[in-house]
């Protein structure tokens, strides 16, 4: 397979990192805005020939639809900020190759009504361009790092092997991850936490979608692996929507573990304004609030051997086997000294990269395929998941009693 990343940030480079070793990854284009950075990865993962180093602009579609028919890939791999969703999509559109991404297009809040009812979905302006995909003959395949993700092929291989019938699925994202000796340092993009964190949560309940408050309906769930209850609130996500387009469930939600501290945090840069993206002047330069702010957050690319603690995310799936009430967690959890220690990687970017890397393996061996704007429930997540088994990646399944803990 031939493939063109775009973004080698923390994720992008570990599925580079993770990408080298493999027989199936012929080439990999290793694009980002910051040549440097580019070439840095290059020169850590051995090759020039075999990952090449360019720069592209990520709003330009035709630059990369260019640079995508100049390499011949099979595969444009996005993994930058999901503000360039559309372009890098249009782009490999354009260049009819198939594409890839961890994260979907940005919902944008209803104008009138944004804590009840949802303005336009994330993913939305993808999921209205399937036709065009289908009719190319290209697959689209979105949302498929670790939650969106790995999340997904769980409750994809619930609904197939678990239960007869599904009430509800939860997404908890959680665990004791920390990075020490900063007042606020987000694991991942500052920009992604503000777009997940301060936009209104959207819940699937009862056949139709709903908002609520960021943060509300805080809930103690029991984590695995020795941690116990963490509480976590809502947060929007992708599994949200995307889940109910391929598992019958009643309800469907995404609660994460971000602690009030950081919570209050993230309110006060919200009521400070300094999430906003609409540029002011300052002393004559016009600047994004929140461009100053990502410019003094520290890096996550640059804090790995900082990261201590474990990263538990998984799938709580409700409903009944046989006629009798089960609810199972179907999860995946991370060390963070174990992925810096053994690969050189922070946590988070370990956790989100190899995922798409196992999608990638699927699709260059052909287990995996289609055309249009799939998500990975549409997909047969045994393979995927026999895959983490040969690749000797972590993840368990743990029977819950049911009604002990009851989703708020």
């Amino acid at each position: 397979m031939r493939i063109l990343l775009i973004g080698v940030g923390t994720v992008g480079e570990a599925i580079a990192v993770l990408a080298a070793p493999q027989d199936w990854c012929e080439l990999m284009v290793l694009a980002d805005y910051d040549l440097s950075r580019a070439e840095t990865i290059q020169r850590r993962v051995g090759s020039a020939a075999r990952f090449p180093a360019e720069r592209i602009d990520a709003r330009d579609p035709a630059a990369i639809a260019d640079l995508a028919r100049r390499h011949g890939v099979d595969l444009v791999m996005n993994a930058v900020d999901p503000s360039f969703v559309m372009p890098i999509f249009e782009g490999a559109l354009a260049a009819r190759t198939n594409y890839m991404d961890m994260a979907v297009s940005l919902s944008k809040p209803h104008p009138d009504d944004p804590f009840r009812t949802p303005g336009v979905k994330l993913g939305e302006e993808q999921f209205a361009r399937d036709a065009e995909w289908r009719a190319a003959g290209r697959l689209a395949l979105l949302g498929m790092g670790m939650d969106p993700g790995l999340t997904d092929v769980l409750a994809a291989y619930a609904a197939r092997h678990l239960f007869d019938e599904i009430d509800e699925v939860h997404i908890r994202d959680g665990g004791d991850l920390r990075i020490e000796g900063y007042a606020f340092a987000p694991v991942f993009s500052i920009w992604t936490t503000i777009e997940e964190c301060l936009n209104p949560p959207i819940i699937w309940s009862d056949g139709g979608w709903r908002t609520t408050e960021p943060f509300s309906a805080p809930e103690m769930f029991p984590f695995p692996e020795g941690i116990g209850p963490v509480e976590c609130v809502n947060v929007e996500h992708e599994e949200v929507v995307m889940v109910p387009r391929a598992v019958d469930a009643k309800r469907v939600t995404f609660k994460y573990a971000l602690g009030s501290d950081f919570i209050e945090k993230l309110r006060t840069i919200h009521a400070l304004g300094m999430d906003s993206t609409r540029k002011v002047s300052v002393k004559g330069v016009d600047v994004a609030p929140r461009d100053v702010l990502a410019a003094i957050t520290p890096d996550p690319a640059r804090l790995g051997d900082k990261m201590v603690g474990r990263a538990i995310v998984g799938t709580w799936v409700i409903g009944r086997r046989d006629g009798k009430p089960r609810e199972v967690f179907l999860y995946q959890m991370t060390d963070a000294s174990r992925t810096w220690g053994d690969l050189g990687l922070q946590a988070v970017a370990w956790q989100t990269g190899f995922n798409p890397v196992i999608a990638m393996q699927l699709l260059a061996n052909g287990t995996w395929s289609g055309s249009g704007v799939l998500t990975p429930e549409a997909l047969d997540p045994d393979p995927y998941l026999a895959l983490l088994d040969a690749h000797g990646i972590h993840h368990a399944m743990v029977e819950m009693e049911p009604g002990a803990h009851r989703p708020t």
